[in-house]
């Protein structure tokens, strides 16, 4: 079994902070990529960053200079910090891992979900 959690989401007026954070837990054996999508109401879920696991990273287009991804192996857990929040980027933010389980078997994870809003 392989569980992974999000905490960080809140609500947060536009031009703030907030730092999303991913564990994932259970029979690991190596995770590859690790990253975050969101989605937005009445939207289809969009992929916001990613890292390998050796720490190169991919953006898109809309968060770069503003959003931070960013993962400890040692703790099988990525972080999402975002700065300069904008309304634009209310969503639930959800985590995943492309990872291998000691059963040797591979496949992406999901976590359930937290959500950002961006409002004053």
């Amino acid at each position: 079994q392989v569980q992974l959690v999000e905490s960080g989401g809140g609500l947060v007026p536009p031009g703030g902070s907030l730092r999303l954070s991913c564990a994932a837990s259970g029979s690991i054996f190596t995770i590859y990529a690790m990253g975050w999508y969101r989605q937005a109401p009445g939207k289809q879920r969009e992929l916001v960053a990613t890292v390998g696991s050796g720490g190169s990273t991919n953006y898109r287009d809309s968060v770069k200079g503003r959003l931070t991804i960013s993962r400890d192996n040692a703790k099988n857990t990525v972080y999402l910090q975002m700065n300069s929040l904008k309304p634009e980027d209310t969503a639930v933010y959800y985590c995943y891992a492309d990872l291998r389980t000691s059963g040797w078997s591979r496949s992406d994870y999901w976590g359930r979900g937290t959500q950002v809003t961006v409002s004053s």
